[in-house]
């Protein structure tokens, strides 16, 4: 495994870092370290969306004909990294991350034509339909119905922990078509507008206090044929593909920026007649994190480095990264919670949102929401189970 970086991936280095200096503004990164969600709250993100298109680096994965960077995926890494280590506002990854790229890989030219530029400017805001009260993990028993009718197919059911729906203004989602035969084989993946009558949104709260997810119910939703992408009954193909994005992503700079978050704490907070930081028991602990971090480091770079040269990443190797990755990011924030002591006690969400003061320092504000917040992590996107799973067949052939 190496990555080598030439000087024009230096120089591309510096010149993010100069972008990031320049437009991720004082007020953008106040606001950035007040967020606990997997993604910042809409406004924030259009305001960051719109910096980064005005650049034109909102899509870093895209090829360059439709819209993207064209980099290679060295400086996508590059990147990624640097955003992650300074703090930048999290995207969703509904709309540049999953629907682009399987427009890209499986749409029509008219959906490519419809949709790309419009994901690329934020003027359509993705949620992602796939999960169900009784279809989770185990997505391919979902029962969300479609059935042709003219031109259309009309939608009967509910999907949930639906991300951000309560302000997209698109869904892309998995719906069945087939009652018989094998599960997968009967399910078509759906584009549908959700201004369509007969959506609507309820709310969940989550115990971090955020309104972040959601249910969305489908009474009689009329959605064209022509929002269809690839084939009837094919949709499950279409699901795969997108989920090699989902699993997707650079965990070890975010993680990296969380523990320097840590260490700063700890350094401010006293105990046992001393800093936190110098206690040998805390140390133990940012020690063994450390471990952790630095092996899901080399795993990123080493998919970089195979990508680099052509080689694919594999279901294996994504499910490794997202369990390892996810795991090592709620280890981080439970040493956050242990630093902050009695501080991680009050219920701060006033505070995140500018309504009242922060009860203690300002750095106790977002703690205690990210731990709660990060306690899905090792479910959403295939539960750390499910990715056990893959790995014991991919990996290890059992």
């Amino acid at each position: 495994m190496h990555i080598a970086f030439g000087p024009d991936d230096l120089a591309f280095r510096d010149e993010v870092r100069a972008f990031l200096a320049e437009k991720f503004t004082p007020e953008l990164r106040d606001a950035a370290r007040r967020e606990s969600g997997v993604f910042a709250e809409a406004d924030l993100n259009r305001r960051w969306h719109r910096i980064l298109y005005e650049k034109g680096w909102i899509a870093p994965a895209w090829p360059k004909e439709h819209g993207g960077t064209g980099w290679s995926v060295v400086r996508k890494y590059i990147y990624d990294t640097e955003c992650a280590e300074a703090g930048t506002p999290a995207l969703p990854a509904m709309g540049l991350q999953m629907c682009g790229p399987v427009l890209i890989g499986h749409g029509t030219d008219a959906q490519k034509a419809r949709f790309l530029p419009r994901i690329l400017s934020g003027e359509h805001y993705w949620c992602q339909g796939y999960s169900e009260p009784q279809s989770g993990s185990d997505l391919a028993s979902l029962q969300c119905r479609a059935t042709a009718e003219g031109d259309d197919y009309v939608i009967e059911g509910s999907k949930i922990w639906t991300t951000h729906a309560q302000w997209a203004n698109w869904m892309f989602l998995l719906v069945r078509t087939k009652a018989d035969g094998k599960p997968q084989a009967g399910i078509t993946f759906l584009l549908a507008d959700m201004a369509t009558p007969g959506i609507s949104v309820r709310p969940i709260i989550s115990i971090s206090g955020q309104h972040e997810v959601n249910q969305v119910f489908f009474d009689g939703v009329r959605v064209p044929q022509e929002n269809r992408v690839g084939r009837e009954n094919d949709g499950w193909t279409v699901a795969k593909y997108l989920l090699e994005f989902e699993r997707g992503g650079t965990y070890a700079a975010r993680i990296r920026g969380m523990l320097g978050r840590v260490k700063a704490m700890a350094g401010r907070i006293e105990a046992d007649g001393g800093r936190l930081l110098d206690s040998p028991d805390f140390r133990r602990k940012i020690s063994n994190l450390e471990v952790e971090l630095t092996a899901v480091d080399f795993s990123e770079r080493r998919v970089i480095a195979n990508l680099g040269v052509g080689r694919n990443a594999g279901d294996s190797t994504a499910s490794m990264l997202k369990l390892r990755g996810s795991e090592t990011l709620q280890k981080a924030t439970e040493l956050a919670l242990e630093a902050l002591g009695d501080y991680a006690s009050p219920f701060q969400r006033e505070a995140m949102t500018g309504q009242a003061g922060p009860v203690g320092p300002d750095y106790a504000v977002t703690p205690t929401a990210q731990y709660l917040n990060a306690r899905a992590s090792t479910i959403f996107g295939g539960s750390s189970e499910i990715q056990r799973n893959i790995l014991a067949r991919g990996a290890l052939g059992i």
